[in-house]
């Protein structure tokens, strides 16, 4: 009986057309582009453009796994972008002050931010996306104010180490690619082999329930956002480094988009309790090759980038909605098939 079950588990996705694609259709999706890409493109699969693209979308791939999190727990975090933007001049503001107060303080300050966000949202049972985006306006409205629209240089003294950290590489592999892997590899750990990961999606799949079986809602909620904040914080400390050793205040513009955009294109759902961070590397990476095919076609201006993005998420979302349609008919048929007559 067991080895039955066991069978008839392996074999699920099999069984249901519709979740092999909503949980594999982005990753086919990109295996079916690089193999095109690779076709039409002499120096696609050069390790030169592989790295580069690895490098381009690392970034906000910390950023997207942060924000996987969150979707699943049924959230949403637009205020990532701008503490994105705090925690590089925070740090290249306190660099003076040395390496640890310029790496700590502005990670403790968006960890606080998203600690804020998420009291907010658990404790005052205010929706998600108001708080947020309060959060988001006022934050930016801070930098402008506190940095006058300039661009914040890191202490000389410092600068080299903020530029290898953000701009270097480990045996040929850029470590911002190194860092981007290794949060992958523990937010996957996190999610599937702790009580914390399995409470994540418990409160995204049904919230109710989860507060009956006693797990502590309001303080999941505001550590996952605190969470997100941080990692919000640190990826901006990483792209200081990248851009010379120098913070900018329009740092992180709309990257908040850009991230929901990969959590949603690899599968994770808007309304929670399914998804991963594996899938959300799918997305980052989808969106990536995208826009390297491109630049590498070289016959559309850049301004079309965004444009593109925006209607390849729209109809991820739409597909979304239909094949969660599909699935609750497959599950209905299933019912009604099992129940004794």
């Amino acid at each position: 009986m067991k080895s039955a079950a066991s069978h008839q588990t392996n074999n699920k996705l099999f069984r249901n057309p519709v979740m092999f694609i909503q949980k594999q259709g982005a990753f086919i999706a990109l295996i079916l582009l690089i193999i095109f890409a690779s076709i039409k493109y002499d120096n696609f699969l050069t390790s030169v453009n592989i790295i580069n693209i690895l490098k381009q979308n690392s970034m906000i791939g910390l950023v997207a796994i942060g924000m996987t999190f969150v979707i699943l727990m049924k959230g949403i975090d637009l205020s990532v972008g701008s503490l994105l933007a705090l925690g590089g001049v925070m740090a290249a503001s306190l660099s003076s002050y040395g390496i640890l107060a310029a790496l700590l303080v502005p990670i403790l300050i968006t960890t606080f931010l998203g600690c804020i966000n998420g009291w907010i949202i658990a404790k005052l049972k205010m929706e998600p996306f108001i708080v947020t985006l309060a959060m988001m306006i006022g934050v930016r409205g801070f930098i402008y104010v506190f940095t006058e629209e300039k661009t914040v240089s890191v202490a000389v003294q410092h600068k080299q180490f903020f530029i290898d950290l953000g701009n270097g590489a480990f045996i040929g592999i850029p470590n911002s690619v190194w860092i981007f892997v290794i949060t992958l590899a523990l937010a996957s750990f996190i999610l599937h082999q702790t009580k914390f990961g399995r409470n994540v999606y418990a409160i995204g799949g049904n919230e109710d329930a989860t507060r009956l079986m006693g797990i502590r809602v309001d303080r999941m909620k505001i550590m996952v956002y605190a969470l997100n904040g941080a990692l919000a914080g640190f990826t901006g400390i990483l792209l200081a480094g990248r851009l010379g050793g120098a913070a900018q205040p329009v740092a992180g513009n709309a990257w908040e988009l850009d991230a929901i955009a990969a959590v949603v294109i690899g599968g994770t759902l808007l309304v929670g309790g399914r998804g991963g961070v594996f899938g959300t590397f799918v997305g980052v990476m989808l969106l990536g090759v995208v826009l390297n095919v491109i630049n590498l076609q070289g016959t559309l201006d850049s301004w079309w980038q965004p444009v593109i993005r925006g209607a390849f998420l729209l109809a991820i979302v739409i597909i979304q909605a239909q094949l969660m349609k599909q699935q609750r008919v497959f599950k209905k048929k299933n019912i009604e098939h099992v129940q004794p007559r």
